[in-house]
């Protein structure tokens, strides 16, 4: 059987990004995925009944760390000979499409799932287009994850190699089955809103996702603060108190907080940080509505699974957010580092409680028409076979 390998740059990525992609894949190729070994792939092996291999990659740069790294994915594409390698996440990209051009692998495929360097400046700016460019030279083919994406390679000029976002964008798709407030039993939800003192009339926001700044926590924890301190704050929401759950791991080392934002989290009583979670599911259907307001994505999952659930979000106007959130539709729309924005949203999502019902509902609708796993899993084995092809012409 031909082989088909994926790469991304931590596991934790390969596990959780790729949630059964690789066990569908592995029914038309014999599928290896490469990433560093941990827990993560160990969930992997089990869960999609694939093979891995180990290559420890960095996100940050490091040059003999990556030299290594590379070294490494050149030696396991030599040995397998894959008929196709397909990265995912920026420095298994550019470690991958290099490695696998110089171990002559024919279709060399990266799809980018978000762009770091809009957000940056100076100097780091220019090195990360350059590695962005770089990575396109190895690649054989390029693949925006959604349309805001494509636009920025565009304007960027990071390769002239046509852009082509497979489905309606994001890698993965949802399982709109799995994400579902039914799919969560009472009691569980129960138990979790005991465990973590939330009350039954209480409105809770929730974020997921990692606590770093260029996330918008610290826009997120300075609106909430906001809410709670606003004069009328018993004339629009006198169902009960305000909770602000947020779902996800601290990373200090890499995109630190504000000092003051992570001493309210740990004080503020009405904040709720439980951390990184494998299953958000339960978080996510106690919640009224998901504040996302991260400054840039590729196409944000944890959206598409809130709206899989029947959760209206309020998401920042960036690439991927915006694509699947349709302002006033299925969620509000609020510009990048705006707590006075994020703040009115999230009044406006308490007090108009009837019109955050209609989102809700149409939600669920917009993901189960647009993003059902099965139609991105079946545009992407078409994409393979329809590259296949094209070799053998």
């Amino acid at each position: 059987m031909k082989k088909l390998i994926r790469v991304t740059t931590i596991p934790l990525s390969m596990n959780l990004l790729l949630h059964g992609q690789l066990s569908f894949l592995n029914q038309y190729y014999s599928v290896l995925a490469v990433s560093g070994e941990d827990k993560n792939m160990t969930i992997v092996r089990e869960r999609e009944k694939v093979r891995t291999s180990n290559v420890e990659m960095e996100r940050g740069i490091n040059i003999i760390r990556d030299l290594k790294s590379f070294w490494g994915l050149y030696l396991i594409f030599k040995r397998e000979k894959p008929l196709i390698v397909h990265s995912i996440t920026p420095k298994a990209g550019l470690l991958s499409m290099a490695a696998a051009y110089f171990a002559n692998v024919p279709i060399r495929m990266h799809t980018f799932t978000g762009l770091i360097f809009p957000t940056k400046t100076g100097v780091l700016k220019k090195i990360l287009i350059l590695m962005d460019k770089v990575l396109c030279c190895f690649a054989t083919n390029v693949y925006p994850e959604g349309q805001g994406v494509r636009q920025d390679l565009l304007r960027y000029r990071i390769t002239k190699k046509p852009l082509k976002v497979l489905a309606n964008g994001n890698i993965n798709g949802i399982d709109t089955s799995y994400f579902s407030k039914d799919a969560v039993a009472n009691s569980v939800k129960s138990e979790l809103i005991q465990n973590l003192n939330i009350g039954s009339s209480d409105f809770v926001f929730v974020f997921v996702g990692r606590l770093v700044n260029d996330k918008g926590i610290n826009e997120l924890i300075y609106a909430f603060i906001k809410l709670l301190d606003s004069n009328d704050i018993e004339n629009f929401y006198s169902r009960g108190s305000l909770k602000l759950l947020l779902v996800g791991p601290l990373e200090p080392d890499l995109d630190p907080l504000k000092a003051d934002v992570i001493a309210e989290i740990d004080s503020n009583i009405s904040i709720i940080s439980v951390g990184f979670q494998e299953d958000i599911r339960p978080f996510l259907a106690i919640s009224d509505t998901l504040a996302f307001p991260s400054y840039r994505e590729g196409f944000p999952n944890v959206v598409m699974q809130a709206g899989s659930m029947g959760i209206p979000s309020i998401v920042t106007n960036i690439n991927g957010s915006n694509e699947i959130i349709k302002h006033d539709q299925n969620g509000i729309i609020i510009p990048v580092r705006d707590h006075i924005a994020l703040f009115q949203a999230m009044k406006k999502m308490i007090v108009q409680s009837e019109k955050r019902e209609g989102m809700a509902s149409r939600a669920r609708l917009q993901i189960q028409v647009n993003y059902e796993r099965e139609i991105v899993w079946n545009a992407l084995k078409d994409e393979y076979e329809l590259l296949e092809k094209m070799l053998q012409m």
